[in-house]
């Protein structure tokens, strides 16, 4: 099974490719802010973690309904180094965990690929696991301009803050294997996510031999440690 890693900048058009792949081609699709939010429901170790941690010096750090409340939670973390890597250290094993789960599921159903849709797959060091990694792209302006009509709460110079806190895409496109360049229509970027599909697909025989433990295995090695 070949793990497909999907990334890309705020509002280049990320999602629109991972729905591009979950709808029209069945793929199973791994969303790590999906999974995220998974991690911290109430009952979850991750969330008893947060909750013996951050309660007492974080006020309101519950909802109502015993959710947690991000925004609290946010302005905790951000003002502070120690306990945003505290917050990371519970939270992002976890991700992970499940996250693999989820991979297992998908090649033990015999699924030929699997997306891992990552915003931060290179800084995550998550792309050293997939066989093959694609960054949408698109260019800066358009990238302000997309977001703003996305958000429209935000000023322009939120949205730049908001674009200058990630890795920039260009940057994200030199570390792909594909790239993906979404400054025209929709169907424009269909047509490179059906090419880029076509491209990277595995063969019948060998999405099967990869269903066998040890071939699994030394694939995905030989993925891993070329990375």
């Amino acid at each position: 099974m070949l793990i497909l890693g999907l990334t890309g900048g705020i509002a280049t058009g990320k999602s629109t490719v991972s729905k591009r792949l979950r709808d029209h081609y069945q793929i199973p699709v791994i969303d790590a802010d999906v999974v995220a939010r998974e991690v911290v429901e109430p009952g979850t170790p991750a969330y008893r973690g947060i909750v013996d941690y951050f309660e007492s010096i974080t006020p309101h750090l519950l909802n109502e309904d015993k959710t947690l409340n991000r925004g609290a939670l946010g302005r905790t973390v951000f003002e502070n180094e120690q306990h945003r890597k505290k917050l990371n250290s519970i939270v992002h094993p976890a991700v992970r965990k499940s996250m693999a789960l989820q991979v297992l599921k998908a090649w033990l159903t015999g699924h030929s690929i699997c997306v891992l849709d990552v915003p931060l797959l290179f800084e995550s060091k998550l792309d050293r696991f997939c066989g093959t990694t694609i960054v949408v792209s698109c260019d800066d302006d358009k990238q302000l301009k997309r977001l703003l009509l996305r958000d429209k709460e935000l000023t322009e110079t939120d949205a730049k803050n908001r674009m200058a806190s990630q890795m920039r895409v260009r940057d994200k496109a030199k570390l792909a294997d594909i790239v993906i360049d979404n400054n025209g229509t929709i169907d424009e970027l269909y047509l490179q996510v059906d090419e880029a599909i076509n491209k990277v697909r595995p063969s019948k025989i060998k999405t099967l031999l990869t269903l066998l433990p040890p071939i699994g295995l030394l694939f995905a090695a030989i993925s891993y440690f070329s990375r």
